[in-house]
C-alpha cells in the first residue's frame, strides 16, 4: 500500500464527503461527525492531531493539495492590452473623428469627374490625404497611451492586492508548534486556532471552543452573531468574522471546495451569463452611435442586475477578481458589509465630487462652442460658394464640409480635459506607490486624497500613540506596593502559587512570549500584548508559565469567558485535583474590584474587602498608578467547592449554572493588582506638533481608564497645560450628548466635540458615534473631515463611518483591516502624519494640473471659435489640435502628477469639505495667462504676417498648402503652452516657479522631450502637420513670446488676491450637494431605454471620472477565501 510520509496515502474521508459534511448547520452538523465517529476520529481519517497537528513535511503537505485543493481561488484573468485597446476606442469624441477622418480619406481619393477643374489642383491632391491619416494617426496613439495607462493601473492593483493578501496570515499548529502561516498555504488537515476579530480563511469543524460567536452575515445576510461550539454548532466557515471567544478548529475545506468558494465559483459563472444576457439585451435595442458609446463601458456587464445585487454583496472574491481595469464592479468593500452597505464610499472622496461638477460644466461649454464652429463654418462656406459666387453643387464640395466638421469636432477633443481623469489617476497611483515606503498600504485609492484634507484624527491610544510593548513595572500584593519587580520568596508561598497559576491559565494560549532573535535582543510579544505583559511578571517571579499551561491544556477548560469590549474582563473555569472548580479572573482593576468581597492583606492572611478598603484601595494604589500613565489590571479568583466551604469559597451541589454570570462572577477573592507600562512612541510628541501646526486637531479615543488616558495624552501633547480642553470618560460622554429619552442629539454633539480632546473609558459605539457627530456636524464652516484609527473587530462601524479608516497592520484584527482604508504596516502614529503630507500633494498635483489644462482649454477654444468665425479656418489645424491635447493631457499629467511632496505642505490649513476646487490665485493665473496668450495668438493672426513680413496665411483655399503665418501661429502657442507649465507648477502664488525643478526628473524629461518633438514636428511636420519650416529668426520670436508668459506669471503674482471678487474661485459649496452627478457614471446610462442622454463630452468625462471612482472601491481580498 503506499504511503506517505509513514501513513497511508488513502484517506479516510474523501473530498466529496467533506464538503458534504460543511453544508450541514447546528445540530445535524453535531449528528453528522458523530457518524463518522466524532470529531476526534475525523482527525484520525485526516492524519492530524488535534494538538501536534500536521507534521510539516513537505511530501506530506504536497500530497494534500493534490487531493483537497490548496486555499487560493483563481481569479478572472487579467484584460489584455488588445481588450483594453478596444474599450478606449469607444471613446464617443474619438469615434466621431475616426468616422470623419475616413471620409475626408475616402473623399481625398475620390476624383469627379470635374472638367473645369484649375491644373493646380492637381498638385495639391497629391497630398489631400495626408491630413486623413495623420488624424487617424493620432487617434491610434491617443488610444495606445489610453490603453497602456489602463493597462499598467491594472498591473500596480493586482500588485497591491497580492501584497495585501500576502499580509494576511493565520495561526497552524504545525509539529506541535504554533506558526503564523500565509493563508494561501492552508491545508486540509491543518488544526487553525481561531480568536476574537479573525477573518476565517478556510472552513472547519470545531475541537475545542471558548464562548465563541461568529458573524456569518457574509454567507447568510443574516446580522445575528451565531454562537458555535462542538455540541450547539461546529461548523465554520470561510469568510466569516470570529466576533467574540476562541478556539481550535480542524480545517476540511479549502479554496473552490469551501462554502465561500463554492458560492464565489457560481457567482463567477452567473457573472459571465449574465454578460452574456446583457450583451444579447444591448444588441436587440439597438440605439444610435451615441447610445452605444454610453453603454459602451455598462455593457461589459461588471454591475449585476438589481435583482441579483443582495447576492453579489458577499461575492467580494469574485468581483474582485475581475478587477476590471477601468470599471472595477463597485462592490462593497468589507465581507460584512451586508446589503444596504453596497454603496460603500460612494459619497467619499471630496474631490472627486468637485471634478464631477466642473466636468459637466466644461462638457456642456465644450460642446456648445463645437458645434457652434461647424455650424459656422458651413453656414459661411454655403453663403460663399452659393450665394456670393453662385456655383452650382459639386461632389468635391463633401470634402470642405467633412473638414469643416474635422475642426469642430478637434475643438471639442480639446474643450474636453479628458486628461483629468488621467492625472487623477496617475497622481494618487503614484502616491500610493510611494506611500508603501512610508508604512501606508492604501486599500482605496481616494482615501489618500481625502486624507490631505482631514480636519481631524480620532486616534486609539495603545499601539498607536504608544509602543504596544507592555511590561508590569508595579504591583499591589498583601498591602505592599512593589515599584520594582518582586521576587518570589517576597510573596506568600499560596499567594505566590494562585498568582502564577491565575495569569499563565487565565490567558489565551496564543499569547506567548518568545526569546528575541539574537541574543541581545529583548524577547518577542506574541498574541495579545497585555497578557504578554502579565506573562512577563510570571516569568520575572522565576517560574515558567508554559509549564503550568502544559499541565492544564486548553480542553481541560470548563468555561471561559472571554474578553470584550462590555465585560473589560477575561474568566476561565478549570476543575480542582479534589473536586469542585476554580475560577481565574482578571481585568480593569476598578471593574474587578467591585466584583471583590476578600483580599490577602499582610503576610498573606485572607481578609473581608469592605469597601472603605476598596477606595482607599482605589485612591492610594489604583489612581496613583493611573495618574503615572500605567493600565491597571487586577487578578482575582473564587473556588466552588463539593465539601465543607471556607469564608471565601462557595459550596455546590452539582455544576454551577456557567451562562449565570452575574453570580458566578461576586464575591472574588483579590490577588494582586498590577500596573503595566506602555511607553508613549519616541516620535509620537513631534507627530502630534506636525498635525496641529497643519490644522488638524488629535483626539484621543480609548477604552482605558481616564487617568492612564489623561497622563498619555499630555505626554503626547494632545492636552497642553493651561489649554481649556474636555477629558471626559464615556458615560459623562453619553449623559451630555442625550437627551430625556436617551436619544443622541445632534446640537448637544456640538457643544461637545469643539473642545473635546480626550474620551476614556469608551466603548465603539461612543467612537462611531463621536465620529458621526463630528462628521455630520456643521459647526465649522468648511465642513470636518474626520480620519479614525482602530484595531479591534469592534472598531469597524468607526472605520467605515470615518472619511479615512487606518487599521493597524500588526495589531489590528482582520475585521478591523477589511473596514478600512488604509493599513499602517508599522502601526505608528507618525506615519498617518506622512499620508497627510501625501493627501495634500494629491490634492496641489491634481490643482496645478487643472491650473494648467484649462488655460489651454480656454484659449484653444477661443482661438478654434474666432479664427472660424472671422478667417474662415481655424488657425489650429486639427493634427494641431490633437498634438496640443497630447502635450497638455497626457504628458503634462504625467510631468505635473508626479511632484514630490514638501514639508511646506504641512505649514497650510486643511481645506475642508466646501473650499473651492480653484481658489481664486488659480483663477487669477488662469485668466491672467489666457488674456496674453490670446492677445499674441490674435495679434499674430490679424497683424503678424505684416510684423515678421511674410505671406499671410488668412483666407487661404481649403486645399491650400500649410504656410509659415500659421506654423508660427501654432509654434508660438505650443512655446507658451510649455512655459505656462512651469508656471503651473505652483499654486499659491510663490513667485519662484523654478524651486524644486530640478527633483523632479520624470517634469524636465517630459518637458525636453516635449520640446524636442516640436521642433521636429515644424521643421520636418509638413502636410501632416500642416506646418512649413522657420528660420532661426522666426524661431526665436515664438521661443521670446513663450518666456513671456513667465515674465508674465510674475506680474499677475503680484496682483493681490484678496482684492477679486469671490466669485472668480470655482467649484465652492458642499459636494454633497453634486454627489448626484457622480452617479450619472453608473446608473443612468445602464437602463437601456434610458431618456436622458447626457452629452457626449459630459459622458466622456464622467466615464473618465467613474473609471477612477470605482477604481478604489475595489474589494482587496481577492484570492484568499
Amino acid at each position: 500500500m503506499a504511503t506517505i510520509d509513514g501513513r497511508p496515502a488513502q484517506y479516510g474521508i474523501s473530498l466529496k464527503q467533506l464538503r458534504e459534511l460543511m453544508e450541514h448547520r447546528g445540530r445535524e452538523g453535531v449528528a453528522k461527525i458523530g457518524e463518522f465517529g466524532g470529531i476526534h476520529e475525523l482527525c484520525k481519517k485526516l492524519y492530524t492531531s488535534p494538538n501536534e497537528g500536521l507534521s510539516g513535511s513537505k511530501a506530506d503537505e504536497e500530497h494534500r493539495r493534490e487531493t483537497f485543493g490548496s486555499n487560493i481561488i483563481p481569479p478572472k484573468p487579467p484584460k489584455t492590452f488588445l481588450t483594453l485597446v478596444w474599450e478606449a476606442l469607444q471613446d464617443v469624441t474619438l469615434i466621431i473623428l475616426e468616422v470623419a477622418a475616413l471620409v475626408s480619406l475616402g473623399l481625398s481619393f475620390y476624383k469627379p469627374a470635374d472638367e473645369d477643374a484649375p491644373l493646380l489642383q492637381e498638385e495639391e491632391e497629391h497630398h489631400g490625404w495626408i491630413e486623413g491619416l495623420a488624424i487617424l494617426i493620432s487617434v491610434i496613439v491617443v488610444v495606445i497611451v489610453t490603453a497602456f495607462n489602463d493597462y499598467s493601473k491594472e498591473r500596480q492593483f493586482r500588485g497591491l492586492q497580492s501584497r495585501i493578501e500576502g499580509e494576511h496570515k493565520f495561526s497552524v499548529i504545525r509539529g506541535g508548534e504554533v506558526c503564523q502561516i500565509s493563508v494561501g498555504d492552508i491545508l486540509v488537515g491543518d488544526i487553525a486556532q481561531i480568536k476574537y476579530g479573525d477573518l476565517l480563511p478556510a472552513d472547519g469543524c470545531l475541537i475545542q471552543s471558548n464562548d465563541l460567536k461568529v458573524d456569518e452575515s457574509s454567507l447568510t445576510g443574516e446580522s445575528d452573531h451565531v454562537k458555535k461550539g462542538t455540541d450547539v454548532d461546529p461548523m465554520v466557515l470561510s469568510g466569516t468574522h470570529v466576533m467574540e471567544g476562541s478556539g481550535k478548529m480542524i480545517v476540511t475545506a479549502v479554496g473552490v471546495n469551501s462554502q465561500a468558494g463554492i458560492i464565489f465559483t457560481l457567482l463567477g459563472a452567473a457573472v459571465d451569463e449574465q454578460e452574456a444576457e446583457i450583451k444579447k439585451m444591448k444588441k436587440e435595442a439597438k440605439k444610435a452611435i451615441k447610445q452605444k458609446s454610453l453603454t459602451g463601458e455598462s455593457g461589459k456587464g461588471s454591475q449585476p442586475p438589481p435583482q441579483t445585487q443582495h447576492q453579489a454583496v458577499h461575492s467580494e472574491g469574485t468581483k474582485s477578481s475581475e478587477s476590471e481595469g477601468n470599471h472595477v464592479p463597485q462592490s462593497s468593500s468589507s465581507a460584512t458589509a451586508a446589503a444596504p452597505e453596497t454603496g460603500h464610499k460612494k459619497e467619499k472622496s471630496v474631490l472627486q465630487a468637485k471634478l464631477t461638477k466642473l466636468a459637466i460644466q466644461i462638457g456642456y461649454a465644450g460642446s456648445t462652442i463645437a458645434v457652434l464652429t461647424v455650424i459656422i463654418l458651413i453656414i459661411q462656406f454655403c453663403f460663399k460658394t452659393f450665394v456670393i459666387d453662385e456655383k452650382p453643387w459639386k461632389n468635391t464640395y463633401a470634402n470642405n464640409l467633412v473638414k469643416h466638421l474635422i475642426i469642430g469636432v478637434t475643438v471639442l477633443v480639446v474643450a474636453v480635459p479628458e486628461g483629468l481623469p488621467l492625472a487623477v489617476t496617475l497622481s494618487l497611483a503614484y502616491s500610493v506607490k510611494k506611500m508603501m515606503k512610508d508604512n501606508n498600504l492604501v486599500r482605496h485609492l481616494d482615501a489618500c486624497e481625502t486624507m490631505g484634507n482631514a480636519t481631524a484624527i480620532c486616534s486609539d491610544k495603545t499601539g498607536t500613540l504608544t509602543t504596544n510593548r507592555m511590561t508590569v513595572v508595579q504591583s499591589y500584593i498583601c498591602e505592599k506596593l512593589c515599584k520594582v519587580l518582586p521576587t518570589l520568596n517576597d510573596i506568600p508561598q499560596h499567594v505566590g502559587n494562585l498568582i502564577t497559576m491565575g495569569i499563565s491559565v487565565n490567558s489565551a494560549y496564543t499569547s506567548n512570549i518568545m526569546a528575541g532573535k539574537n541574543p541581545g535582543d529583548l524577547p518577542i510579544q506574541v498574541g495579545n500584548k497585555t497578557e504578554c505583559a502579565l506573562l512577563g511578571f510570571v516569568q520575572a517571579l522565576g517560574v515558567k508559565y508554559q509549564s503550568i499551561r502544559d499541565e492544564i491544556p486548553e480542553d481541560k477548560f470548563t468555561r471561559v469567558y472571554t474578553f470584550n469590549s462590555v465585560r473589560k474582563s477575561m474568566g476561565t473555569v478549570i476543575p480542582r485535583p479534589n473536586g469542585g472548580y476554580r475560577l481565574y479572573t482578571k481585568g480593569a482593576s476598578e471593574i474587578i474590584m467591585k466584583k471583590c468581597s476578600f483580599i490577602y492583606g499582610h503576610e498573606g492572611t485572607l481578609e473581608k474587602f469592605t469597601r472603605d478598603m476598596q477606595e482607599r484601595l482605589i485612591r492610594e494604589v489604583i489612581e496613583p498608578m493611573a495618574c503615572d500613565g500605567l493600565r491597571t489590571i487586577s487578578v482575582a479568583y473564587r473556588d466552588f467547592v463539593p465539601g465543607k466551604a471556607a469564608v471565601n469559597e462557595v459550596h455546590i451541589d452539582g455544576e454551577p449554572n456557567w451562562d449565570d454570570e452575574e453570580n458566578i462572577m461576586t464575591n472574588l477573592t483579590c490577588l494582586c493588582v498590577v500596573g503595566i507600562e506602555d511607553p508613549v512612541r519616541p516620535e509620537v510628541p513631534d507627530a502630534i506638533r506636525k498635525c496641529q501646526r497643519a490644522g488638524i486637531t488629535v483626539r484621543m479615543v480609548t477604552g482605558d481608564n481616564v487617568n492612564t488616558a489623561r497622563s498619555i495624552a499630555s505626554k503626547c501633547g494632545i492636552l497642553r497645560p493651561n489649554d481649556d480642553f474636555l477629558v471626559l470618560e464615556g458615560k459623562e460622554f453619553n449623559r451630555r450628548i442625550r437627551d430625556s429619552n436617551g436619544d443622541i442629539q445632534q446640537h448637544l454633539i456640538d457643544k461637545v466635540w469643539p473642545r473635546l480632546r480626550v474620551l476614556a473609558r469608551s466603548s465603539p459605539t461612543d467612537k462611531y458615534t463621536l465620529v458621526k457627530g463630528i462628521i455630520d456636524s456643521t459647526v465649522s464652516e468648511n465642513r470636518e473631515v474626520v480620519a479614525v484609527t482602530g484595531d479591534g473587530t469592534n472598531d469597524g462601524p468607526a472605520l467605515k463611518k470615518a472619511d479615512v479608516g487606518f487599521a493597524m497592520g500588526i495589531a489590528g484584527t482582520d475585521v478591523a483591516k477589511e473596514a478600512s482604508d488604509i493599513i499602517l504596516t508599522d502601526d505608528n502614529f507618525s506615519s498617518i502624519v506622512k499620508a497627510v503630507m501625501w493627501g495634500r500633494n494629491v490634492y496641489d498635483s491634481i490643482a496645478k494640473f487643472l491650473q494648467f489644462q484649462l488655460t489651454v482649454n480656454v484659449v484653444a477654444v477661443i482661438v478654434a471659435f474666432i479664427g472660424a468665425c472671422a478667417v474662415q479656418d481655424s488657425p489650429l489645424k486639427a493634427v494641431q489640435m490633437l498634438w496640443v491635447n497630447l502635450i497638455m493631457d497626457t504628458l503634462a499629467s504625467l510631468a505635473l502628477a508626479t511632484e514630490l511632496p514638501t514639508p511646506d505642505l504641512l505649514l497650510r490649513k486643511p481645506y475642508g469639505r466646501t473650499k473651492p476646487l480653484i481658489s481664486r490665485t488659480m483663477m487669477k493665473n488662469i485668466l491672467g495667462q489666457a488674456l496674453y496668450q490670446l492677445v499674441v495668438i490674435f495679434g499674430l493672426l490679424f497683424v503678424g504676417d505684416l510684423i515678421l513680413d511674410i505671406e499671410s496665411g488668412r483666407g487661404q483655399e481649403l486645399n491650400a498648402g500649410p504656410t509659415q503665418h500659421f506654423t508660427i501661429i501654432f509654434n508660438t502657442f505650443v512655446m507658451m503652452t510649455l512655459f505656462n507649465e512651469i508656471n503651473a507648477r505652483k499654486i499659491h502664488g510663490q513667485r519662484n516657479v523654478i524651486e524644486g525643478l530640478f527633483t523632479n526628473p520624470i517634469f524636465y524629461t517630459i518637458w525636453i522631450f516635449t520640446m524636442i518633438s516640436q521642433v521636429l514636428i515644424i521643421q520636418y511636420g509638413k502636410m501632416a502637420f500642416s506646418t512649413k519650416a522657420l528660420s532661426l529668426d522666426q524661431w526665436l520670436w515664438c521661443i521670446f513670446f513663450g518666456i513671456g508668459t513667465l515674465v508674465w506669471g510674475q506680474l499677475i503674482t503680484s496682483v493681490p488676491t484678496r482684492k477679486l471678487p469671490k466669485i472668480l474661485s470655482w467649484g465652492r459649496g458642499h459636494p454633497e450637494e453634486y454627489t448626484d452627478a457622480m452617479n450619472l457614471g453608473e446608473e443612468r446610462f445602464d437602463s437601456i431605454d434610458s431618456d436622458k442622454k447626457p452629452r457626449a463630452g459630459q459622458i466622456l468625462w464622467i466615464r473618465g471620472l467613474t473609471r477612477l471612482q470605482t477604481q478604489p472601491a475595489e474589494p482587496i481580498r481577492e484570492t484568499e477565501v
